[in-house]
C-alpha cells in the first residue's frame, strides 16, 4: 500500500470514529439524566490523570462514560447507596489547567461496581463537575430512598 493510499484510508476511517463517538455521546444522553464530568483515573502524578466523560444518573447508580470512547458500556459505575462526599475543593496546580472555570472537585468513597462485573468493591474516586452540577449531584445522593434493614 501506497502512502497515497494510507492517506486516503485515514482520512475516511477518521471522520467515521468521530461520527461514531458524537452518535453515541447523543444516544446516551437522549436517556436523560446526564452531566457533564471528569473523573480520575489515575492518581501516580499530583495533579493529572483526569479524563472527561459523561454522567448518567439512573434509580440506584451513577454510570460514567469517557467522552473520546466507542464503548456503548459505561467505564465506572458509582453506586448510590454506599456513595459519600468526603472533600469538596477547587481544582489546584495542573488541574486548573485541565479543567473549566467554576469546576470543583469532590473526593468520594464508597462501593463502586465495574461496568463488567456486579461485585461492589470499596473504592474512592475523584470526580470534577460544574458547581451547578455539585447541586444536582449532591441531591441525587441524598434522596436515595432508606434501606430496608434486616432483622435477625
Amino acid at each position: 500500500m501506497g502512502y497515497l493510499e494510507a492517506a486516503g484510508l485515514a482520512l475516511l476511517i477518521l471522520p467515521l470514529a468521530l461520527i461514531l463517538i458524537f452518535a453515541r455521546r447523543s444516544l446516551i444522553s437522549r436517556r436523560g439524566g446526564t452531566i457533564g464530568m471528569s473523573m480520575r483515573l489515575s492518581t501516580y502524578v499530583p495533579g493529572r490523570g483526569w479524563a472527561p466523560g459523561i454522567g448518567q444518573f439512573t434509580a440506584d447508580e451513577l454510570r460514567w462514560y469517557r467522552l473520546f470512547s466507542l464503548s456503548p458500556r459505561p467505564r465506572r459505575v458509582l453506586l448510590r447507596h454506599t456513595l459519600s462526599v468526603e472533600e469538596r475543593r477547587p481544582p489546584q496546580g495542573p488541574e486548573r489547567l485541565s479543567m473549566p472555570e467554576g469546576w470543583v472537585v469532590l473526593r468520594c468513597s464508597g462501593g463502586r461496581r465495574s461496568a463488567y462485573s456486579r461485585r461492589s468493591v470499596p473504592d474512592q474516586v475523584e470526580l470534577a463537575l460544574a458547581e451547578s452540577a455539585v447541586t444536582a449531584f449532591l441531591s441525587w445522593i441524598e434522596s436515595a430512598p432508606p434501606r430496608a434493614l434486616s432483622q435477625s
